[in-house]
């Protein structure tokens, strides 16, 4: 597996990277991609000049995931936006070595913290399904994972919750907010 540039003239990957969003996320609703043209709008979108699009493919060029960084705070910060891998590939180290990958990137561009939001429409924590007000952070401090939600992954790559957006997705479904320092720090 070699992990590469995404780009503008590849009609190919961007083609493969679309049909992962589209399949990758089927089972969510509302489905963010619903079909091809959703999708393929979403890849082109990440060959822009202020983001990061990078694909990890096989021995014989196959898409098997697909990464996006966007640039925000004048390039101190970068969202991880999204993050995709083959049904038939996942739990390889694919996802993992595509996060590791973008955040070397966005380190190389000066970048000082990642951030992801992952949404919880479907009851996989503690945070989905009830009024998270007024004590939005205690309800943080007490998160459980139910159903192998996401948060999980990205914690073991080194990234906090540092808040939550209740009710994001609708009535009880936020979106958990993610972070993780990139800095080089002499104090710490």
């Amino acid at each position: 597996m070699r992990i590469i540039d995404l780009m503008d003239g590849d009609t190919n990957g961007v083609q493969q990277a679309a049909a992962l969003l589209v399949e990758g996320f089927r089972d969510h609703s509302p489905h963010p991609w619903p079909d091809m043209e959703t999708a393929l709008a979403e890849v082109r979108e990440s060959l822009a000049t202020d983001r990061l699009s990078r694909v990890a493919r096989d021995e014989n060029g196959a898409v098997l995931g697909w990464i996006g960084g966007v640039s925000q705070y004048d390039g101190h910060v970068w969202e991880l936006h999204p993050l995709v891998v083959h049904v038939d590939h996942q739990g390889q180290g694919i996802g993992r070595a595509l996060v590791r990958d973008l955040e070397e990137q966005v380190r190389e561009r000066g970048g000082l913290t990642m951030m992801l939001g992952t949404d919880d429409d479907h009851g996989q924590t503690t945070l989905s399904g009830v009024n998270l007000f007024p004590d939005v952070y205690t309800h943080i401090a007490r998160i459980q994972n139910l159903r192998h939600h996401p948060y999980a992954f990205y914690q073991k790559l080194g990234y906090t919750i540092v808040g939550v957006v209740p009710d994001a997705s609708g009535i009880g479904k936020p979106d958990i907010l993610m972070a993780k320092s990139l800095a080089s720090r002499a104090d710490s």
